[in-house]
């Protein structure tokens, strides 16, 4: 989920990269761990970036330095107060909703279990949460930025363990049916349907819906 936030704010960015995936299996996980993240971070995880002498771990961090980088496309507010809040919807999205999503993992056939149950009904009061800010809103902040980024990936990571957005939250299904057709997050998307497909893992509705968009 982290790497796929660094690798769309790439792409809506414009910039030139070498995408190196970490080695993944279904038996033996993300080990062997990859030696140039166990090298850059040592929390262990991906993403990393190497550009030239700076090497960054943290996906947030790596939206700091994008944005200095390459200031345009501007994918923070201009204006100290709206960058702020920005720059918390994407702390939220990191760090107070995708935590509930993980109590999921290992769930997915048994989400009638209690600490399930909680999860999901926590993830509903967030989605609900979410959709008063976007009302009136094409986007969470207002304009397009990294916090859109982070909070579609962890709503995608939602939706296919357990935790879906539904009709209950009509501003956010609008927002990640427009999120979905920007072609940095789509082509991010269909990767990840085709890795899922390769796995035999079920995949969200609405990623369906835009594979097969693609597929006509």
């Amino acid at each position: 989920m982290f790497g796929a936030k660094a690798q769309i704010a790439c792409l809506e960015k414009g910039l030139k990269f070498d995408l190196v995936m970490v080695p993944f299996t279904m038996d033996h996980r993300y080990e062997p761990k990859h030696p140039e993240v166990l090298r850059i971070n040592p929390k262990r995880q991906v993403p990393v970036l190497v550009h030239g002498d700076a090497e960054i771990f943290d996906s947030t961090q790596i939206f700091e330095y994008l944005e200095h980088v390459r200031p345009q496309p501007p994918l923070w507010p201009g204006e100290p107060a709206a960058r702020a809040r920005a720059r918390l919807l994407e702390l939220k999205s990191d760090e107070v909703f995708f935590p509930l999503i993980i109590r999921l993992m290992g769930l997915q056939n048994r989400l009638e279990d209690p600490a399930a149950q909680d999860a999901i009904a926590q993830g509903r009061r967030y989605y609900a949460e979410m959709d008063a800010v976007l009302q009136g809103r094409t986007y969470l902040a207002g304009e397009y930025t990294y916090a859109d980024i982070a909070f579609y990936m962890a709503q995608l990571f939602a939706a296919r363990l357990g935790a879906p957005m539904d009709a209950a939250a009509p501003n956010l299904l609008g927002w990640r049916e427009h999120m979905t057709a920007r072609p940095a997050v789509n082509q991010v998307v269909l990767q990840f349907a085709n890795t899922l497909k390769s796995y035999k893992l079920p995949i969200p509705d609405f990623i369906e819906r835009a594979a097969a968009a693609k597929r006509s």
